[in-house]
């Protein structure tokens, strides 16, 4: 009965078209905007996760040519990243959760990625976030990856290690950057606060959205010489 009254007084809405939604709906987007969500399908990419075209390898070029520090990456959800008219709705509601500091947001995302989770949770010992400059994380009050990543812990009883990487210097905006920009923009921008959570761990490390890796990698290239047993990354967008 409570919680029939605070549907009343408190109505959901799509958290993509902000539509109002039944009191008893599942989840936090209407069927319209859910339909819309572009869900990443096989084949990909073995090792980094980038949609492949039919009949391709087991690997993309760039993988062939460029082997990343992570065993494998993998995300749940296509995000077109040249332009909010072409982003979409996750792509909407993340933009609004990162730059609109909406942390309730991060529910609506964690289902995505939950709803669709491709990797076994029992396959790892612990899950970290991609972290944030301090500078950063003191202006924006949240860090997103670690909002994700807790809730992914929570959910499959993983423990959750969220200062475990740590940002030595602050980097410029990867969005411009080619991929060797990329990687040479994040070299040695990353640490391992404390290596000896590390020794032979078996690590999930989360982000929201990846594009070419090149964080991901740093970030496990440090983690596997702290003595992790093997780093996968999850994300919840691929941005393609």
């Amino acid at each position: 009965m409570l919680s029939e009254l605070a549907g009343f007084l408190f109505p959901l809405r799509c958290a993509g078209c902000a539509v109002l939604l039944e009191p008893r709906a599942p989840g936090w987007l209407c069927p319209s905007c859910f339909a819309r969500i572009e869900w990443l399908e096989d084949p990909l990419c073995a090792a980094c996760g980038i949609p492949l075209a039919a009949g391709a390898g087991a690997c993309c070029e760039r993988c062939l040519s460029r082997p990343q520090s992570f065993r494998r990456a993998r995300a749940v959800i296509r995000y077109a990243a040249d332009g909010a008219a072409a982003e979409g709705v996750v792509g909407s509601i993340l933009r609004r959760h990162k730059y609109g500091y909406d942390q309730c947001l991060g529910a609506v995302l964690l289902e995505c990625l939950v709803k669709r989770m491709p990797l076994e949770p029992a396959d790892y010992d612990l899950v970290a976030p991609v972290p944030l400059h301090w500078t950063r994380l003191w202006r924006r009050g949240f860090n997103q990856a670690a909002l994700l990543a807790r809730g992914l812990a929570a959910r499959f009883g993983l423990a959750f290690e969220a200062e475990l990487l740590f940002r030595r210097r602050r980097t410029p905006s990867q969005t411009a950057r080619g991929q060797a920009a990329r990687a040479q923009n994040v070299r040695h921008a990353f640490g391992v606060a404390k290596p000896a959570r590390l020794a032979g761990r078996r690590v999930l490390l989360v982000d929201d959205v990846m594009t070419t890796g090149a964080t991901a990698s740093e970030c496990a290239r440090v983690m596997l010489e702290a003595g992790a047993h093997f780093v996968d990354v999850l994300a919840l967008a691929r941005a393609v």
